[in-house]
């Protein structure tokens, strides 16, 4: 049995509010204006944590330095605990210093032997991708990076991050060291959220340290309006990618993106997927875990009707395109037999539309429901066996 909300899309599209936590519904089918030649894309809404478009999202792509995002949260942590502080003085090693002076690789010139603070290293890597800085700081933290990388994966677990599997610091190729865009882009949200301290460093335009100038590399900040972090990667086997995030109009949107060619494409795409994020989807609060969705009639039941309430926050994610056709019913197996235990799940909320997966949300009884009295019990049974209606 399907029991329409005729009132309810209309409702959300009126306004709609943010929410701490949502079920991941099934990403919708991308438009044409979201063909790309990345090779994995999510887009995400940050209020939500609705997985608004996926392509290839949620398998394991090597995130070249995208990965030290993770690095970076472990240090937040721990100067969050007071493990570490902003002017700890942590030395370069000659491993470090190797990563920086002998190689091609991003670096912030850091001195072999020399002592450099917490947060310059930290803002080594979140502004210019510093690899010696990502040493550094791992050894400094853990010992050594082994052991540092060892609580890299035990908490990217802790965090629900599972396709994560880091081998190294700092995102250097190695083909175990790998890692999902939807997973970088829940990693990405879980900093915005929980390290506001830290993701304020993801908008610094430049770093000047040792006498050398340099510049961030994300292609959004300056060029996208918004547009305040986080991180770009690049090597021979990832290609070119982004994790981006950009606030319009009071909404916070999370790209990710992977496999581009050059630079310059790079910069390309991370503004059109970017704008895309925004104009082509929604995402919208239907029910807050709790709230009454509606009713269910109740056979032989004390009651007649059942209230039905969100067993979770709800929320949808959609194209904007299909907002014309989407609509919602609460859909059960009816009439529902009584007795009935409080907190069962007995009928199902579905929202539908144009484009996108069928959206499914569990709904429960609140309240415990008896059977009726014999002598009600007993005049249904005599309507039954007459036919009365």
């Amino acid at each position: 049995m399907r029991s329409a909300i005729t009132s309810l899309l209309a409702t959300v599209f009126a306004g709609w509010a943010s929410l701490a936590a949502a079920q991941e519904p099934a990403a919708p089918l991308a438009p044409a204006s979201l063909e790309s030649a990345a090779t994995h894309i999510a887009i995400m809404d940050q209020d939500t944590g609705l997985l608004l478009h996926c392509k290839a999202c949620e398998t394991p792509m090597p995130p070249a330095s995208m990965s030290k995002l993770m690095t970076v949260l472990l240090i937040a942590e721990r100067l969050d605990k007071g493990l570490l502080k902003p002017d700890t003085l942590l030395p370069v090693s000659e491993k470090a210093w190797r990563l920086g002076a002998q190689s091609d690789g991003s670096h912030m010139f850091l001195e072999l032997n020399s002592m450099v603070r917490v947060d310059e290293l930290l803002k080594g890597v979140v502004v210019v991708s510093a690899n010696d800085a990502c040493m550094v700081l791992a050894e400094g933290a853990a010992g050594s990076e082994e052991a540092f990388v060892a609580e890299m994966n035990a908490r990217a677990k802790e965090l629900g991050l599972t396709s994560a599997q880091f081998r190294n610091v700092t995102g250097l190729p190695d083909p175990e060291h790998v890692i999902s865009a939807l997973d970088l882009a829940k990693l990405a949200s879980i900093i915005i959220r929980t390290e506001p301290d830290l993701y304020a460093l993801y908008s610094i335009r430049e770093l000047t340290y040792n006498n050398h100038t340099q510049q961030n590399r994300n292609p959004l900040l300056g060029a996208y309006p918004g547009a305040d972090g986080l991180k770009t990667g690049h090597t021979a086997v990832s290609g070119y990618g982004l994790v981006g995030s950009a606030v319009e109009n009071g909404k916070r949107r999370i790209i990710v993106f992977n496999g581009m060619e050059s630079m310059a494409a790079r910069r390309q795409e991370a503004q059109r997927l970017m704008r895309a994020a925004f104009t082509d989807f929604s995402a919208a609060k239907l029910y807050a875990k709790g709230d009454i969705v509606g009713e269910a009639p109740v056979f032989l039941g004390a009651r007649r009707t059942a209230k039905l309430v969100a067993t979770e926050d709800i929320a949808i994610g959609f194209l904007r395109a299909a907002r014309p056709g989407m609509r919602a019913a609460i859909v059960f197996r009816g009439p529902i037999k009584a007795p009935i235990k409080a907190g069962s799940h007995v009928a199902d909320l579905v929202v539908e539309g144009p484009g996108m997966a069928p959206q499914k949300f569990a709904l429960q009884t609140p309240k415990a429901i008896g059977r009726a009295d014999p002598f009600t019990r007993a005049f249904y049974g005599m309507r039954a066996l007459t036919g009365a209606r």
